[in-house]
């Protein structure tokens, strides 16, 4: 008796092109069984403003009075928000947490430059609506090796979003990724393309990639085309190791062999807007309002035929004393006779006042049931700022549900994030705060350190460090901003912070050229700690070093009166530029030694062996300038 398989594709370990193509078939299969093709082009199109298409309007005026794109995009904009901050902590319970956190520092400044080069405000806004329009929303992460992010590096982790029709779960019925089987995602790409990756990847069988129709039940001339494939990528977990596998096809191609992602977790996030017991497809918060829709269109359009047809009074004449009625303005009208009872104005029936009454009824109840009160939407009047945060943090409760599952997406992204960056960004040039040791061999040389310098990290130690992401998301609030500043105005004339503080915390938009003016205002206020010191140890006023920017500027014929006191680069002060260091306050005055002797580091070393230590130290400035120091050759 032979041994039964239980791979997972029909008892193989690896796919081929019929078992993708297969699979590809039973996920349209169940979309199909939930309808879900058709009730996605209902919401969009209704969503898009399309609400009378396939209706026989047999001469019935077909008015559009979209309330539902309002709804939505404002839902949209208070469920997310541009403020998007990421933290990343290691988890509490690890064995020596602060042996990481340099580490997570790093991951923590990489996952910011994710969230600037892949815009993920923008991404989580698409994201959400195609949730709030769709049912479903999903963006992909994949790793692009062609570009180029500077100092020779190639490669880059890149996000899209992916329409609901076109992901296929292996177990339909869960919708948590990550216990997937496995998971197939549907492109319609241009055949050339697809023949060059083909080729590329190795497949000997590139030229029989043929342009296909797409096997949805959409009917729509876009969809047929003749230069596009169905491309097939099919993503599995190993059971020997866990790791991603994924592999590439078309209806009778190969257009990659099965290889290995390297991932633990499948690049897939995955949100619905609203939870469907045991299927991983969500409900529309559209679905479930295009009724109220269209008896809102009907009401109105069987409003605007009514008032077309009976709005205008209508003139009755007798026509054996009148040959013709003349309807211009001061014309005369001939009458045989007596004008008495010659003509007589019927006035048109009146609408019903309660249909007016009922339409509108229709629209508040629609909107308020989603939280979309007219205060909300800017129709109310507010006469203070509290009133306002009090109106939208009432409005926002029935949307609440759906704004906390948004942030736990975000939060599932950026841990997809940090699983690709431990396995493709390899060893990287970072910037570190400058080292003890090296602090004081600018300071041996004469010139200010620098905050960070470059050296190389290994960005594969994720692998064995555990992490836990926390996602931290500012308010939506219109006067959230306003009522910061606010506060940062009352704490400054307080006198609870300094200039420094509130320039650190005010927005950009609000003081151009902030950051330089911080480093100003920093610099000042060292210029000002330094001479209190200085005076306070007796310094006569004109001994005081110069403004910023001028200590440098040696002058003819005038000694520096700190090298003269004998407070040169044994004393710590650079002479070489830049803001001069806080001075000891108990420090006596020496006399300038003519050949320096090289200085130790913090364990006892000479400076020397923090030089050569490690190689990559080189990057920072003046290590020339400090090994010819070193060895006496300056």
């Amino acid at each position: 008796m032979s041994e039964q398989k239980l791979g997972l594709f029909d008892g193989e370990d690896m796919p081929d092109v019929l078992t993708a193509w297969d699979f590809y078939e039973k996920g349209l299969e169940f979309n199909n069984s939930i309808n879900l093709e058709e009730t996605v082009k209902a919401n969009e199109n209704f969503f898009i403003g399309k609400q009378w298409e396939g209706v026989q309007a047999n001469g019935l005026p077909t008015p559009v009075f979209n309330i539902l794109k309002r709804v939505v995009g404002f839902i949209i904009a208070t469920i997310t928000t541009d403020n998007l901050k990421v933290n990343v902590t290691a988890l509490a319970n690890s064995v020596g947490t602060d042996s990481y956190r340099e580490c997570v520092r790093i991951v923590g400044e990489e996952c910011d430059a994710l969230m600037v080069h892949n815009n993920i405000p923008a991404l989580v806004r698409e994201f959400a609506r195609n949730a709030a329009v769709d049912g479903d929303g999903c963006i992909y992460t994949y790793w692009d090796p062609t570009v180029n992010v500077g100092g020779g590096v190639m490669g880059a982790i890149r996000s899209k979003v992916l329409e609901n029709t076109r992901v296929f779960f292996g177990n339909p019925n869960d919708r948590r990724v990550q216990t997937q089987p496995y998971i197939q995602l549907i492109t319609r790409e241009m055949v050339r393309n697809v023949k060059i990756r083909a080729k590329a990847a190795g497949s000997q069988d590139w030229e029989r990639i043929l342009p296909d129709d797409e096997e949805t039940t959409r009917q729509e001339d876009v969809f047929r085309t003749d230069d596009k494939v169905t491309v097939v990528l099919t993503l599995w977990k190993s059971q020997e190791d866990g790791t991603i596998w994924a592999y590439e096809s078309t209806q009778n191609c190969e257009i990659r062999e099965p290889w290995s992602l390297g991932l633990k977790k499948y690049p897939i996030t995955w949100f619905n807007w609203d939870y469907i017991q045991d299927c991983y497809h969500g409900q529309s918060m559209i679905t479930g309002l295009i009724p109220n829709q269209i008896f809102i269109n009907k009401a109105f359009a069987m409003s605007m035929l009514s008032i077309m047809r009976t709005a205008w009074p209508k003139v009755v004449y007798d026509r054996t004393r009148v040959k013709k009625w003349d309807n211009r303005v001061g014309g005369a009208i001939g009458v045989d006779g007596n004008t008495n009872g010659v003509a007589e104005i019927i006035d048109p029936a009146a609408i019903q006042p309660q249909i007016a009454q009922y339409i509108q009824m229709a629209i508040e109840q629609t909107q308020e049931s989603l939280g979309a009160t007219e205060s909300a939407l800017g129709g109310g009047k507010a006469y203070n700022t509290s009133a306002i945060l009090s109106l939208q943090k009432a409005a926002s409760t029935p949307t609440e549900m759906a704004k906390q599952n948004l942030y736990k997406a975000v939060e599932d992204l950026f841990e997809i994030y940090v699983d690709f960056i431990g396995e493709y960004y390899g060893t990287r040039k970072v910037d570190i705060p400058t080292p003890p040791e090296m602090q004081q061999v600018f300071q041996f040389i004469g010139q200010p350190a620098p905050e960070e310098i470059p050296m190389d990290f290994n960005f594969a130690v994720l692998k064995e460090y555990p992490m836990l992401l926390k996602v931290e998301v500012g308010a939506s609030s219109y006067y959230s901003e306003i009522a910061a500043m606010q506060t940062l105005d009352q704490l400054l004339q307080g006198g609870f912070i300094d200039i420094v503080d509130y320039l650190e915390r005010v927005p950009d938009s609000y003081v151009p050229g902030r950051r330089k003016l911080i480093a100003k205002k920093q610099q000042q206020l060292e210029q000002q700690q330094m001479m209190q010191q200085m005076m306070a140890m007796g310094m006569p006023p004109g001994m005081m070093p110069p403004p910023s920017g001028e200590a440098d500027v040696p002058q003819a014929g005038v000694q520096n009166p700190m090298q003269s006191m004998g407070m040169g680069m044994g004393m710590g002060m650079p002479m070489m530029g830049g803001s001069p260091s806080p001075m000891p306050p108990a420090a006596p005055p020496t006399a300038p030694t003519p050949n320096p002797q090289p200085s130790e580091g913090a364990e006892g070393k000479p400076i020397s062996a923090y030089l050569n230590k490690d190689p990559e130290i080189t990057g920072g400035r003046g290590y020339r300038a400090a090994a010819r120091a070193v060895n006496g050759q300056a």
